[in-house]
């Protein structure tokens, strides 16, 4: 809302400053102040209205070094995430602008979804909250929905440069150049870098070629889900999704601003996609309030985020990576979501087979996830939460070289 308003005030009035509101630098350095503001002040009051309402984390016994300590921490602080968010874009952003939109409707879609399953495990003392039936069901139909805006909307583009005769060339921000809606992703560590879905239907034949929704959309759907699942399964220790979460949006926000930008496009030959810098503001925005909400989720907690946040921060993080046309790097970004998620499908898959097979159910880790099994070898669990920050920074550096390194 102040992009429009001082941009009107530029173009009618010429008055002094107001100009700076064009910059997109400028709003995503103004958007990490409001959103850690917003997260200070109203994190706080959210803590002691929460504490008035008595709403505290149930906790299962599972033998773990501190888990007593952590009975009755309030939960459903996701809820300072997400306004932390919202405010700052709605604020900053280019509203009209569709990836601004997507990530406001990814943002309050999971957020709600988590606000559900606590509301239910909170108020309505049932720790089993929203059926994960229903769970599935809500991030399926996110995933439908955005992965039908990009496949099928047009200002969903990526700019393709031409020669003079008409052909298109390598990226080169002289050219004439035509906006294109392509459904093409960038793969890493290759030198032609770029996958075109509709290619994988090509040898099927001629019938196909409109049909390759069909394989796209269901890939979106599974990215959201996965990644929306793995922050979840991430947010057990005190701090680590929301410092995994904000390692993976800075290095986001970097990708965003050079797929947003003609010239650094250009100079690292990557995929120019129009209007996409946009989502830097809504990057450092979301880093902002991981890093605010830190300041009261890091160890010993005071709040924790409960699905609320956790659902969205990993939804949040699997749009904007099809967004930038990075999603392919998805393993390696959000690698410890991935090792987390592993983890748990590992276990449970070994007990089962085992279970069959012997008699009796046998286990690969102490306890999953896999920060659980950390604190079962007697590591605390601020060491435990360093270290896969540590993790979390060197998986980022590797995925921002692939900028580079082909």
């Amino acid at each position: 809302m102040l992009f429009y308003l001082f941009r009107y005030l530029h173009d009618h009035f010429h008055l002094p400053g107001t100009g700076v509101f064009q910059y997109t630098t400028f709003r995503a350095g103004l958007a990490v102040v409001i959103s850690l503001l917003i997260a200070q002040t109203f994190g706080h009051r959210l803590i002691r209205l929460l504490q008035r309402k008595q709403v505290g984390e149930s906790i299962r016994d599972l033998g773990l070094q501190g888990q007593n300590e952590k009975k009755g921490t309030p939960t459903m602080g996701g809820l300072i995430i997400i306004l932390a968010i919202l405010v700052p874009v709605l604020l900053l952003a280019r509203l009209r602008n569709i990836y601004i939109i997507l990530m406001l409707l990814s943002t309050v879609w999971l957020g709600l979804i988590g606000f559900l399953d606590d509301y239910i495990k909170v108020f309505r003392k049932n720790k089993e909250g929203l059926s994960g039936r229903f769970k599935v069901l809500g991030q399926v139909g996110l995933g439908l929905t955005v992965g039908w805006v990009l496949f099928y909307s047009n200002e969903i583009t990526v700019r393709q440069y031409l020669l003079p005769n008409g052909q298109y060339s390598a990226i080169e921000a002289t050219k004439v150049f035509k906006d294109l809606h392509l459904m093409i992703t960038t793969v890493p560590f290759m030198k032609n870098n770029e996958l075109n879905y509709g290619d994988l239907f090509a040898t099927a034949g001629t019938f196909f070629n409109g049909l390759y929704g069909f394989l796209y959309i269901p890939i979106v759907i599974f990215l959201i889900t996965a990644v929306s699942n793995g922050a979840n399964i991430t947010d057990g220790l005190d701090g680590l999704a929301a410092g995994t979460s904000a390692i993976i949006g800075i290095t986001l926000a970097i990708f965003a601003f050079v797929s947003g930008n003609a010239l650094l496009a250009d100079y690292l030959d990557v995929m120019f996609i129009p209007d996409s810098g946009e989502l830097v503001i809504f990057c450092t925005a979301f880093v902002g309030a991981c890093i605010g909400f830190l300041w009261y989720n890091s160890y010993p907690a005071q709040v924790f985020m409960g699905d609320t946040g956790s659902l969205a921060l990993g939804g949040i993080i699997a749009v904007l990576s099809l967004i930038v046309r990075k999603e392919l790097l998805i393993p390696i970004l959000c690698g410890i979501f991935l090792v987390e998620n592993l983890s748990v499908i590992v276990q449970v898959s070994y007990f089962k087979y085992t279970r069959r097979k012997y008699g009796e159910g046998r286990r690969l880790l102490r306890m999953s996830p896999l920060h659980h099994h950390y604190q079962k070898l007697g590591y605390h669990e601020s060491k435990i939460v360093s270290r896969f920050w540590i993790v979390g920074i060197m998986l980022a550096v590797i995925t921002l070289v692939t900028l580079k390194l082909r």
